[in-house]
């Protein structure tokens, strides 16, 4: 393992600057747009049997049926492991929790007598939840994406993950288990672009009616796929390779450190592990215990190749100032802060998907039942996005009721603007409603 180091001690960078220098993933979607549509359309004009084609091709197996038949899920939810039942059980609960506190209430405003306006959040009606299947097995992202929508009241759900060889093309159990604890009965084995080409515009002969938004987690064809879709549907966002940034200072332990960012390095040979400190000793410990953790790890090939990659680095900085900089022009996926001052230093960040205080927060207490979602925005897209939760599934809707008065009140006004826009009949339209006929 060789981490790279960038030393910014002695520079004083703008924000532009910042953003050319910081580490990250060359992930260019873009480069696999082409391909990506191709397989929509091919979803499009050939329903079904692309989507069998596509996963005997791509996934290296060919599924006995797309759509998983209940009685399947059912044994699924029944043959659960204890432990892990009663572990997603957990999840579930603690998830569904927080994301109550995520649903805005109808609130009306006045703005005189008989004026009045009214803001409600309504859900869409139908979404489509895709669950990667690809290094490891997520029944997490089942639970992460299924519940904020159930929550926001979400009638029509959705799900779909790649067909396992493992599974003789069926979805992986423990997937169809953790949707079997949520009552969703709904289940496609079928990834990739297809598959959200199939959520876009529906699968006639499966029964799959088009969905209104499309979540999930992908690989960088999953993300083309939703970009290429994004206005038929809505998209949470172009989900990319994991990505953790640690700001800590010499009060910092570096064996839990090393261990945070091991954690995520595990991933994906893309994943990036950033630590930004201001303390040279504790890189150099962080540097050590990362090398003597690499080499214990079960997935420390994969690990060793995303610590080594252009996308992972220390950075040393002359301040906590200078770190959140850092991380402010970073954007990360999550963001831990173990510093002495760590209320201090949260103060100075505006943009992270989360963000984990303290050195009891690890980034996996989030990935599994912290009752966060660990569905976050990353490239940077925290800069204007936010990670999913039950306001994703919703709409804003202005709901605007006046009195015969209060429009009367408003007439001349309006009348004013719109001959001022030379839209005479607007003003017409509201004038009418005070001469006789």
């Amino acid at each position: 393992m060789s981490l790279n180091t960038i030393d910014l001690r002695s520079a004083a960078l703008s924000r532009a600057e910042l953003s050319r220098v910081i580490p990250r993933a060359q992930m260019d979607v873009s480069v696999a747009s082409a391909a990506a549509i191709q397989l929509i359309n091919d979803v499009r004009e050939h329903g079904e049997q692309a989507l069998l084609d596509q996963a005997e091709r791509l996934d290296g197996v060919l599924p006995a049926r797309v759509r998983i038949h209940a009685d399947e899920i059912t044994r699924a939810t029944r043959a659960l492991e204890p432990s892990v039942r009663e572990a997603l059980e957990l999840a579930i609960d603690r998830v569904r929790t927080a994301s109550k506190a995520q649903v805005p209430p109808p609130m009306m405003t006045q703005l005189g007598d008989g004026a009045e306006i009214v803001q409600r959040w309504q859900p869409v009606n139908r979404v489509g939840l895709y669950v990667p299947g690809g290094k490891a097995v997520y029944p997490s992202s089942v639970i992460m994406n299924v519940v904020p929508a159930q929550i926001a009241g979400v009638s029509s759900v959705a799900l779909a993950s790649p067909p396992q060889r493992s599974f003789g093309g069926a979805v992986h159990p423990t997937i169809l288990g953790a949707a079997g604890l949520l009552g969703v009965d709904e289940v496609y084995a079928m990834g990739g672009a297809g598959a959200i080409g199939a959520f876009a515009y529906g699968v006639q002969e499966l029964g799959l009616d088009p969905v209104d938004i499309i979540t999930g987690p992908g690989n960088v064809y999953v993300a083309a796929a939703k970009r290429a879709v994004r206005g038929v549907v809505g998209i949470d966002s172009e989900a990319g390779p994991t990505e953790i940034l640690i700001i800590a200072d010499g009060s910092a332990d570096p064996r839990l450190v090393a261990a945070d960012l091991l954690s995520q390095a595990e991933h994906d040979e893309l994943a990036a592990a950033v630590l930004v400190t201001d303390s040279e000793e504790l890189a150099d410990a962080v540097r050590t215990h990362l090398a003597e953790q690499l080499a214990a790890t079960p997935h420390s090939q994969r690990a060793s190749v995303a610590l080594d990659g252009q996308q992972s680095a220390i950075v040393l900085v002359s301040d906590m100032a200078a770190a959140a900089a850092l991380s402010n022009a970073y954007g990360p996926e999550h963001l831990e802060i173990q510093t002495e001052e760590s209320g201090a230093v949260l103060d100075m960040i505006d943009n992270a998907g989360a963000i984990f205080l303290g050195d009891q927060s690890p980034v996996s207490l989030g990935d599994y039942l912290a009752g966060s979602n660990h569905v976050l925005p990353t490239g940077g897209q925290s800069r204007f996005s936010s990670g999913l939760g039950a306001y994703t599934f919703l709409r804003p809707q202005q709901v605007i009721r006046y009195s015969h008065d209060a429009l009367r009140a408003l007439e001349p006004h309006i009348v004013a603007l719109s001959t001022a826009e030379d839209l005479p009949a607007h003003g017409s339209a509201v004038s009418k409603r005070f001469t006789d006929r």
